[in-house]
């Protein structure tokens, strides 16, 4: 929207001097943004849809309480640990934290089982137990291997704001051997069928291309760093992952942000090429920075203005990576025993991707199963929380059909019962949240819970970045860079508020003056929320 109507007002008085960024989403990238620059300073208020914080951290109620819906757990703890400082906090101070000695468990029709644990001598004993000896070596081969790799582009490029290909040539320039490491010509599946002997153990590595809505046929190699992500330690939180997300925003509101939740945006107003405010159905808030954390496809769909659409390139969200059928609930679980996170793998490895590849529904699929209440030895005596994810196609924003839905349900537990187990009482499909479900909780989405899709070698980098191509418009979120996942969402906070305290510093008119708060690694946002007197 250009021009101002005459039915428009100001619902938000600003009047201090104090620079006014307006958040649109309260995801875990938008609730990260108005943390750090609260905390830095700045006026924020964050315009939500939604009735409560979070965005994909999403809960269900059910007989036992909430049941997560999205994201289960917490890995790279020190992005939050250093968002928690950027504001002058401790991250143990607000929240409770379990590390999982069993990282996951995963079982396979023959009857092998294997822990995947937080003890690394435990972890390849396990490997020998389950695999043989000959497959320790392999082991310890590729998990070396994305060690380097996570190493190697940790900073430069997921920490990075601006990666480039030339910014990757020259860490690999560093140190050659990477290339061979990143194999860059051939695809995560082609690497790990080459570096395993045992074939479970390449279906193991290669589900981490899901992880970022990918297949391990069209992933790149690179992706095996994110087994080393997740060596690195694996935390519940306490309450379940929305309490991460009413945490933040707690204390975003502590620190002076402002929360308008039940709130639809209409567009972005965008005036002689700079973003100036937003405007909802109650009225325009104007502002001097304007942060989308919502898919990024929604900007490029004119559903955020037809003057903001140009913003994102198609190439940026275009194709689209994985959604996903989602059970929620809770029963009495009979059979194996399950870990917080158990994975039961499909017969045939590639027969689940070859079909999601195609875009059909996958028929021989594997299933994550979360069981919430065992992050502790402790065990419910009653109902326990699960969460059970098969992965799906994007939607076609057609509803699924009640046979659809009821042929899901059916292929899943039909499944588990396969593997032993079974639920009591039997989840309904008012427990199923399905691809065309989350499309529509996550506009212009199309169900694609990643973004833009992983797959070739420089898929990462056309991921659009928190600055856009018009001037005060900024993005985070998973569908920004540096991608899908709590810990990158988190990360894309953390880009996008340091972006607009070096744009908003420029415009100050008068010396800056150094505020509360700030960011800790060496941000450029060390003096915020200047005046414009």
């Amino acid at each position: 929207m250009s021009q101002q109507s005459s039915e428009e007002v100001d619902i938000i008085d600003q009047r201090s001097e104090q620079f006014h960024v307006a958040i649109i989403g309260a995801g875990i990238g938008g609730l990260a943004t108005a943390l750090r620059l609260a905390a830095a300073g700045y006026a924020v208020t964050v315009v939500e849809s939604a009735d409560h914080p979070g965005g994909k951290i999403r809960t269900l109620p059910s007989a036992a309480g909430p049941v997560d819906t999205g994201p289960t757990v917490l890995t790279m703890k020190p992005v939050f640990e250093a968002l928690f400082a950027d504001a002058g906090e401790r991250l143990d101070d607000h929240l409770t934290l379990h590390e999982l000695s069993v990282i996951a468990r995963h079982y396979w029709e023959d009857g092998t089982q294997f822990d995947l644990t937080s003890d690394r001598a435990e972890t390849v004993s396990n490997v020998r137990a389950a695999f043989g000896s000959n497959a320790v070596a392999e082991f310890e081969q590729v998990t070396s291997r994305a060690a380097r790799l996570f190493e190697a582009f940790d900073a430069p490029m997921m920490k990075a704001a601006d990666p480039s290909s030339l910014s990757m040539a020259a860490v690999v320039a560093k140190s050659p051997r990477l290339i061979l490491d990143m194999a860059p010509l051939a695809s995560l599946a082609r690497m790990l069928d080459g570096a395993f002997t045992d074939r479970r153990l390449a279906q193991l590595f290669g589900r981490y291309a899901t992880y970022v809505g990918g297949s391990p046929q069209g992933s790149p190699a690179l992706l095996a760093l994110i087994s080393e992500a997740e060596a690195r330690g694996v935390w519940s939180v306490e309450g379940g992952m929305g309490e991460l997300a009413r945490t933040i925003a707690e204390l975003a509101r502590a620190k002076g942000a402002r929360f308008l939740f039940g709130t639809e945006v209409q567009s972005i107003e965008i005036r002689d090429g700079r973003a100036t405010g937003i405007v909802t159905g109650t009225g325009r808030i104007s502002a001097d920075a304007v942060v989308f954390n919502g898919d990024p496809r929604a900007i490029h769909g004119g559903l955020m203005g037809d003057d903001a659409r140009n913003a994102v390139p198609a190439a940026a969200v275009e194709p689209r990576s994985l959604s996903a059928w989602v059970h929620a609930f809770a029963a009495r679980p009979t059979g194996p025993d399950l870990a917080y996170h158990t994975v039961f793998f499909g017969s045939e490895p590639n027969a689940e991707f070859v079909r999601l590849d195609r875009g059909q529904h996958p028929s021989d699929a594997t299933l994550y199963v979360c069981a919430q209440d065992r992050a502790t030895a402790a065990r419910p005596d009653g109902p326990e929380r699960f969460e059970i994810i098969l992965n799906g196609v994007p939607s076609n924003a057609i509803a699924e059909t009640e046979e659809e839905v009821r042929a899901c349900q059916k292929q899943v537990f039909d499944r588990l019962a396969a593997f032993g187990l079974t639920f009591d009482p039997v989840p309904g499909p008012q427990t199923l949240s399905s691809p065309t479900e989350f499309a529509r909780l996550f506009p212009a989405s199309k169900g694609s819970l990643y973004g833009r899709s992983p797959h070739g070698l420089t898929a990462g980098l056309k991921r659009p970045r928190a600055r856009t191509t018009i001037q005060g418009l900024y993005l985070c979120g998973g569908g920004a860079h540096p991608g899908a996942g709590v810990p990158m969402a988190t990360l894309s906070g953390r880009h996008a508020a340091e972006a607009i305290g070096a744009d908003l510093a420029s415009l100050s008119k008068s010396r800056p003056t150094a505020m509360p708060g700030g960011m800790s690694t060496g941000s450029r946002m060390t003096a915020s929320a200047q005046s414009r007197s």
